[in-house]
């Protein structure tokens, strides 16, 4: 007779969370000052983003952040006979392209298809159909839109047959270059131009060091890694915490957390800059039903009725601020020798954690 081991159901579990700012942010989507949410067991993440938020206060635009773009992506495989085949197809499908964006729309009343790239690999087409999806991410959504554009597709498209709904040229939750240049989601791009008497007095460095600091770390180091359109010290640590705090995929901080950051010394002053192609969040859809994260979404200003789509560009320019606070905190540390590690020993030493970069 097997004996199984009883487990014990805790009765409830909670990541860690604090709000910290507040941040200011300025810029094409929101003018505010607003604390945001951070959930992690990373202890020293709360005071880092604190400082850069702390940052953001003492210069008088704060952070500028600027929304370039959004789509949301959805690829899926055709397989046809031959390379001059699926050619003549893809060809075809652009053809098509008003009649598609009807199917889209009978899909969803926030879906439309922006645009279809396409890729051709031997005999295999693959078709990359990019959406805007109103506040919702647009997991769910675009997967319905393709669904019924391929079955569309195949019916009227000759030469063509049924590969997968689901082709890896979107791409989900994997970083790759596709995603950098076209990007996928909220593309924002957040910069910030600080004072000298700032950077020495707070920072604790010169804007010459981060700037060094930011080419031999994160341009150099990324290349020398053969990192994919990234170069960035932690997005990912902030993008985590942000998307556990407020409902998100959080396995969407994988192309997330591809980005660029930028450091210019400007006679003293430091430019600084952090660019993600890939930002994928939204305040309506699957996770946002929690009670904790409707409130958590009510304190951010992204339930205000506005039109579609606003809340979620709202939320995605304060995601950005806040990678932005915790990438130049970080940064500054690195250029001290010993900062970094006696900021984790002594924070996490008193959380209780163990836990280093």
């Amino acid at each position: 007779m097997n004996s199984q081991p009883t487990l014990t159901k805790p009765a409830a579990a909670h990541i860690p969370t604090r709000w910290v700012g507040p941040l200011r942010v300025s810029g094409n989507v929101a003018t505010t000052e607003i604390e945001v949410p951070l959930a992690t067991y990373e202890s020293p993440l709360w005071p880092a983003v604190g400082r850069g938020a702390q940052v953001s206060r003492m210069v008088e635009s704060g952070i500028t952040a600027t929304l370039v773009d959004e789509r949301m992506t959805r690829s899926v495989l055709v397989e046809a006979d031959t390379a001059e085949i699926a050619h003549t197809a893809a060809r075809a499908v652009h053809g098509r392209l008003d009649e598609l964006r009807v199917i889209t729309r009978a899909t969803s009343r926030f879906a439309e298809l922006l645009s279809v790239r396409e890729e051709i690999a031997g005999s295999l087409l693959f078709l990359r159909f990019e959406f805007s999806t109103g506040d919702a991410s647009g997991h769910n959504m675009t997967t319905l839109a393709a669904d019924a554009l391929l079955g569309h597709l195949l019916e009227y498209v000759p030469g063509i047959r049924y590969g997968s709904i689901s082709a890896n040229y979107c791409t989900d939750k994997k970083a790759t270059a596709i995603n950098g240049i076209l990007g996928r989601g909220k593309n924002v791009i957040t910069e910030i131009l600080i004072p000298e008497r700032i950077v020495t007095g707070r920072l604790h460095t010169t804007a010459a060091r981060i700037a060094k600091l930011n080419t031999d770390k994160n341009l150099v180091g990324t290349l020398l890694a053969g990192g994919i359109r990234s170069a960035n010290a932690h997005y990912a640590n902030m993008l985590l915490a942000f998307y556990l705090a407020t409902g998100q995929d959080a396995a969407n901080i994988v192309e997330g957390s591809q980005g660029v950051t930028l450091a210019e010394d400007r006679d003293g002053d430091l430019y600084f800059s952090c660019t993600l192609p890939n930002l994928i969040v939204g305040t309506v859809g699957n996770g946002k039903g929690l009670d904790f994260i409707e409130e958590t979404l009510t304190a951010l200003g992204c339930r205000e009725e506005r039109t579609a789509g606003d809340n979620a560009r709202r939320l995605a320019v304060l995601a950005a601020a806040t990678v932005l606070c915790g990438e130049l905190s970080l940064l500054a540390a690195q250029t001290n020798p010993g900062e970094l590690m006696k900021a984790h020993t002594r924070l996490e030493r008193l959380a209780g954690g163990h836990h280093a970069h």
